[in-house]
This record gives C-alpha cells, structure tokens and sequence, in this order.
C-alpha cells in the first residue's frame, strides 16, 4: 500500500506521521517549492494537543508556544462578561496553547522530514487532477520542470478549502460568505491581563476582536507577540481579499474609541507589526468525501470558520482516524469509506455550529439582552450559570469536552 497525500499542510503532515507510525508507506506532495513559516496566530484546543502528543510532539509545541491560563469574554464598552479557566487549569490533562501558526507547520514538517526522510515530503508539486481504476490511482501535478504523474493505492486530499480535488469532485463547489470580513494582525506589547488570557472583545453585529498572546519575550523587554483578529458583519455581501495586505483605515473607525483601563484597542492595532485581510469564509458540509480510492480530509473536507479553534484540531483527528482505518483495512476503497463514516458527522456539526452558535455568541446573546450599552448588573438579564452551559454546549460539540477522550 503506497498513499499519496496532496498538501503539506497540518493536515497533510498529520496524516503523513500518523501513516508512518502505522508502517503504511505515504508521500506528500506540496505545491510550494519551499515551506516557510507564514500567517499569525493559532490556538490548540486540549484535543488538538492529544493528537500532537501522540505524534511525539506537543512538548517541542508547548515550548514554542504560550500556555493559556482563561478565556476571558468582553462587551465593547471593556466590561468583563464572563470568564473560565482553560486547559490544564481547567481540568484538562493537556494545556491549551496559543502559537504562531507558521511555527507549528514548520515543527510538523521538520518532523515528518526526519521520520519519513526527505525524499518522501516533495515540494514544487501541484495537482491538476486524478483519475482512478480498481487497483490504484494516478494523481497528475504541474511540477518545476514539466507534469509528472504518480501511481499510488489511494490519494488523500489534504490541500486545503480550494482543493483541485475536491473541485474535480464536485464542480460546482462555492465558497460560503455570509458578509463576515476580518483583519489580522500582530503586536509587539507588554503581556494584556495575565498575559496567558484569551479575550474575546464585542460582537461581530458592532464590531469585535480576538486577542491573544503567541510568543514571550520576543525583544528581551519582556514584551509579547499579540495576535489579534478584527471582525465585522457587513450589511453588504463583498469580500475582502484572501491572505492579502491590508489596510488599517478600512477597519480601524469601528476600534478608534476602545480604550479601556485593561487595554488600549486602539493603540495595539496601530502599533501592529502587520495586518492581513481576509473574508470569513466556509463550506457547506458535502454528503459524501469517499469515491473509490479518493477521500477528503482536513479544510479540502470540511472548511469551518475560525471561530471557536477547532480547524487544526479536527484536521488532526482526520489524520489519526484515517490512519487507523487504513492500518485496520480489509481494504483501501473499505478503509476510506469507514473514516468518513467516522468524522463526516461529527465535523459537519462543528461547521454548522460555528456559524450558528460559535463561543462568541456569549457575547451577541448579552449584547441583544442589556441593549447594546454598559450594564451595572448582568446577572439580572442572564446568569453565570447560563453563560457557562453556553460555553459548555459548544465543547461538547467541538469534542472536547472534560474528559477529553477519543
């Protein structure tokens, strides 16, 4: 059995260490020619920590990481609304940790080099297409010096929410945007709260930020890396561009009054680094990832929005439970169709519900009770105990709910 994996992403690698670790011999082809360490901020929930441990590489993570201490959820006006400890400080065997998300795509790959060799982890490769028989697949790519194409048992689309695979698939595939754009961006500052909290700021109806530390020291005056992400509901469906630069005016009116005695909103986005654009896009969840020899996995299976976490935490749970299919057979077609009996569910659920009820409908559930303006006491519109039951549904939808388990 020979795999062929498309996309050295985080699912793509995953899916390559586990394969290896079963004895079942894999290559991933990447259509970059070289892997750099790009984008900004990512958080790995409990579960998604489990499956790097069990990948041999959660310490070398949480080292390059910050391990979060809370969750903190605040109105517009800087009025804490609700908080809650998170991982290991919340019960969990497992920390939950703030990373730059290049940082955790360079250790998978230098990983997976290590293990599998580098003969096995081919870059410059971008696939055009595949076509299948009963006995194995031919996956065709555009390559640096001309087209290539390579035999194997089964291929593995792991390239991403513009997966040329699943496009083969399914034709008239779309991207799903419901007006949502957002900005990005990171800032060098001194450590926000307990320096290990993630906040959540507003409501996407009048404007809201995600904030949280990635990195310590990064100047030797004991500031922090600090990735945020700024998001609006517009009241016209245009997208913003993708991964594109962007520009600080087109957003920075909304933010331009945050300042509150615990931090300076305002002041963090011009102080920042950089800042990226992007549209809040997913897909709807597709009935079927298996045809044959040919599956999906990962963001080319079920893109989701960056709300709540999750997208690097169910690409590795696709990674070990196709892994585990394959190892178990009878057979590859038969192996295929059991992992997407396995996770077509469960991550379809997770996608619907980050649109509908992600975390952050903490904040727009408070926002629609006291009226959109400061309270003196919420505990008469909604109690702790019902914000909490909010925060609780939706890690027993994401998976990982106490205790984590598979």
């Amino acid at each position: 059995m020979t795999i062929a994996i498309v996309g050295g992403g985080i699912a793509g690698l995953c899916l390559a260490l586990n394969l290896h670790r079963r004895g079942i011999d894999c290559r991933v082809y990447e259509r970059v020619p070289l892997v750099k360490e790009l984008g900004v901020g990512i958080t790995l929930l409990p579960h998604a920590m489990r499956e790097f441990q069990a990948l041999g590489i959660d310490k070398e993570l949480e080292a390059l990481g910050i391990e979060n201490l809370e969750s903190c959820f605040y109105n517009r006006f800087g009025q804490l609304i609700y908080k809650e400890p998170r991982g290991r400080y919340a019960g969990y065997a497992l920390p939950e940790v703030g990373i730059h998300r290049g940082r955790l795509h360079l250790t998978l790959y230098k990983a997976a080099v290590e293990q599998l060799g580098a003969e096995r982890i081919v870059l410059d490769h971008r696939c055009t297409g595949v076509t299948q028989d009963d006995d194995g697949v031919d996956v065709h790519f555009e390559t640096g010096g001309g087209n290539q194409t390579v035999r194997a048992s089964a291929v593995i689309a792991c390239d991403g929410i513009n997966s040329a695979i699943r496009r083969q698939l399914y034709p008239d595939d779309q991207l799903a945007f419901a007006g949502i754009n957002t900005w990005r961006g990171v800032t060098r500052r001194k450590p926000i709260l307990t320096g290990r909290s993630y906040i959540r700021v507003g409501s996407i109806h009048t404007g809201k930020m995600v904030i949280y530390p990635i990195g310590n020291d990064v100047d030797g005056d004991g500031n922090q890396l600090i990735n945020w992400m700024a998001e609006i509901q517009g009241d016209k469906l245009i997208k913003n561009d993708w991964n594109e630069s962007g520009r600080i005016e087109d957003f920075y009116h909304i933010y331009k009054d945050w300042t509150f005695d615990w931090l300076d909103v305002a002041a963090m986005i011009r102080d920042s680094d950089m800042v990226l654009e992007y549209p809040m896009v997913d897909k709807d969840p597709l009935n079927q990832w298996t045809f044959g020899r040919i599956t999906l996995a990962g963001d080319a299976a079920h893109p989701m929005y960056p709300r709540g976490s999750n997208g690097s935490a169910q690409s590795a749970i696709d990674a070990r439970t196709l892994a585990d299919c394959l190892a178990a057979g009878p057979d590859v077609p038969s192996a295929l169709k059991a992992y997407e009996d396995a996770r077509l569910g469960p991550t379809s659920n997770v996608v619907l519900t980050n649109r509908s009820n992600p975390p952050d409908f903490i904040n727009i559930k408070v926002e629609e009770l006291v009226g959109d303006k400061p309270f003196d006491d919420l505990d008469r519109y909604i109690t702790q105990a019902e914000l909490r039951k909010m925060s609780d549904d939706y890690k027993n939808v994401a998976g990982f709910a106490l205790p984590v388990s598979r």
